[in-house]
């Protein structure tokens, strides 16, 4: 009686495959916390299921027949906006439909098991993101607002060449990313992103925002320069950190052990852009779970760089953003839709 009065948090499975529902249904169950109250093959069946049983998380997969999984997220962030985590296979394919299931409003998107990536491994990762998700208010996805032109005082930022902006995020990161990114002008300075992601997701990102934002956004390789109106989000599986020869910056691309659990870690790269870009630098930290990024952002501060949270009351998971606060790394605590702005506004001053 006692481990049923303790689960907390009710899950509803979405899945076409009667062995994933199985597997995920007995893991999770497991859990104290979690209760799996139904599972569904489809689209349809989830609907009523949602309607009559109010699940807390839902866990959903994108291919599926009769109606794939992004259609349908769609039309749920629209009548009954609730937390959705991707729980996806690593294709190519699957990755592009993934992150388009991330920009319409999804948490999260966790890999299948494969084969380097064991069972006991996804449903570890499902129950830690499940769990980090506040109960009760999910914020609404957020809009992504046209790209800005470049603004009339394009040449006041040519001054500003040589200032760089580090962004990191996780749980609820791209529609973040997608918001702040969509919003900055053509010619802002150069910026580095680190976003929580399975290895083969972070290219489509990177292509997928590329196509709606005023600066250009390509997923980084080792050596890229840092220039004006040039976004890199760092590759999924390895670390990013940023390098300066002379007055020129570039970025360098690393394997080598997680750190916060994460790699790419947001830590590794806000300690880099400390090192070396100091007081030139603005860093930002937005929604995500855990505490990786927080030391870094304080590490920014420390070395002058002007430094922003993104605040609770817009956050999908205020872990990271929380951490960096609590360690006082934090000079601005900002709204998502206002952060792009912020980000401008420091880097000119």
């Amino acid at each position: 009686m006692l481990a049923a009065e303790q689960k907390t948090t009710k899950v509803l499975i979405v899945d076409d495959s009667a062995i994933v529902r199985k597997i995920l249904s007995k893991q999770l169950d497991a859990h104290p916390s979690i209760e799996v109250i139904a599972t569904a093959p489809d689209p349809y069946i989830a609907r009523d299921k949602i309607v009559t049983l109010n699940p807390d998380v839902l866990i959903l997969d994108v291919e599926m027949p009769r109606m794939d999984g992004v259609t349908f997220l769609k039309k749920l962030m629209k009548y009954h906006p609730m937390p959705v985590i991707i729980f996806s296979s690593l294709t190519p394919q699957g990755s592009k439909t993934a992150v388009e299931a991330l920009a319409s409003g999804a948490v999260e998107v966790l890999a299948k098991p494969g084969p380097s990536y064991s069972v006991g491994d996804a449903c570890k990762q499902l129950c830690q993101t499940i769990l980090a998700i506040p109960k009760g208010s999910f914020p609404k996805p957020v809009s992504a607002p046209a790209a800005p032109a470049a603004p009339a005082e394009s040449a006041h930022l040519l001054e500003t060449t040589h200032k760089i902006i580090a962004i990191g995020a996780s749980t609820g990161g791209v529609q973040a990313l997608t918001c702040v990114l969509s919003s900055l002008p053509a010619d802002s300075p150069g910026t580095l992103v680190v976003q929580h992601m399975p290895a083969q997701f972070t290219r489509s990102f990177a292509e997928r925002l590329n196509e709606t934002c005023a600066v250009q956004v390509k997923e980084a390789a080792d050596g890229d320069h840092i220039i004006p109106g040039r976004v890199l989000i760092a590759p999924g599986g390895y670390h990013m950190v940023l390098q300066r020869s002379g007055a020129s910056y570039y970025v360098a691309i690393k394997d080598g052990p997680a750190v916060c659990h994460q790699k790419p870690s947001v830590e590794v790269l806000f300690n880099s852009v400390a090192k070396y870009a100091g007081a030139n630098a603005v860093g930002a930290i937005l929604t995500g779970m855990g505490n990786d990024g927080a030391k870094g952002l304080l590490a920014l501060k420390e070395a002058g760089a002007h430094t922003i949270a993104q605040d609770e009351a817009t956050c999908v998971v205020f872990g990271m953003p929380r951490e960096a606060i609590r360690l006082n790394a934090a000079e601005a605590i900002v709204p998502l839709e206002k952060i792009s702005a912020a980000l401008i506004q420091f880097a000119r001053s």
